[in-house]
């Protein structure tokens, strides 16, 4: 598949700056992808996303989006991405609908008419397919200060997308919200993909959101410190560990010394299953009848954590 983002060598140092925010970062995603960018606060992802959507000058690089070039075609980047930014820009006097159609208007996708009724059916038919997936079509004529945050973030992506964007930046779109409307929120942008065919961008500090990335860059000090889908980043720095439990707990104990030292010494045991080691190898070598037996697989959270600890640590 084509890259629809290509960033090369960018840097962004803020004036009287000790040192660059985001520092000679590389990476590039293709159409339809999902791709989180993950990092600590100040790690530099809010100003990278800033960069790539036209709302801060780089110091030096090359950000190509959809096609365009970030040096001559800042107009077509803005026209071909939808963003949800980090914190709420809804005009909390006007009505949800109302919102939409000043969104629409500075886009240049209509001309502006005073009135809801007075605009165009194109229009019209493109709020309500849209409220409809969101499930906000009843509250579209309600002023936004009525609205929860989670209407008020279901909203901001229905004026991200009025413009059929190629690519959608949510730069941590489901802060504040609780875990009901984070949950729902996810299942509409899985159907926002599907539907609208979109390729996303994905800062968070909620690292189960990320899980369901094709791809992951992980973004420390302004640099990205490791690359890959959740599943290889896990696998490269963390072991499943299988957990055991047997009425004789100290003859179990030896019995699992014999495939590995990194067994934990208070039950139930936790036996780290390193490189070679298989769990059904493990189990089906026991000479007693197991009380307890699970398998724990390491998130991506977990490797996250590894990550900047030992980026801190150095």
């Amino acid at each position: 598949m084509p890259a629809i983002i290509e960033v090369e060598h960018l840097v962004k140092r803020y004036r009287k700056a000790e040192r660059n925010a985001v520092d000679d970062i590389s990476f590039s995603v293709t159409e339809g992808e999902f791709f989180a960018l993950l990092g600590p606060n100040g790690a530099g992802k809010t100003t990278t996303v800033s960069v790539l959507t036209t709302t801060l000058a780089k110091t030096s690089g090359r950000v190509v989006i959809a096609g365009f070039d970030l040096e001559r075609d800042e107009h077509a980047i803005r026209r071909a991405s939808g963003v949800v930014f980090q914190g709420s820009c809804v005009d909390l006097n006007l009505t949800a609908e109302e919102n939409i159609r000043f969104h629409a208007f500075l886009y240049g996708l209509y001309p502006f008419r005073p009135l809801y009724a007075l605009m165009p059916r194109s229009y019209r038919s493109r709020v309500h397919e849209l409220a409809e997936l969101m499930g906000i079509t009843s509250a579209l004529f309600q002023p936004m200060h009525t609205f929860s945050g989670g209407m008020r973030r279901k909203l901001e992506l229905v004026r991200s997308l009025m413009h059929r964007p190629k690519v959608l930046f949510l730069d941590e779109p489901t802060a504040g919200l609780d875990p009901v409307s984070r949950r729902a929120l996810w299942q509409y942008l899985g159907d926002i993909r599907k539907r609208e065919r979109v390729t996303i961008l994905l800062t968070t500090h909620y690292l189960e959101e990320a899980e369901g990335a094709d791809n992951v860059a992980i973004i420390n000090d302004g640099k990205i410190v490791m690359y890959g889908t959740p599943k290889e980043l896990t696998r490269t720095l963390l072991e499943d560990t299988l957990i055991v439990d047997a009425s004789d707990r100290g003859f179990l104990r030896t019995a699992l010394l014999k495939f590995t030292d990194r067994v934990s010494e208070t039950p139930p045991f936790r036996v780290a299953l390193t490189k070679g080691l298989r769990a059904q190898d493990v189990v089906r070598s026991l000479p007693m009848e197991l009380t307890h037996f699970d398998i724990e697989r390491p998130t991506l959270e977990d490797a996250y954590l590894k990550i900047i600890e030992s980026e801190d640590a150095s």
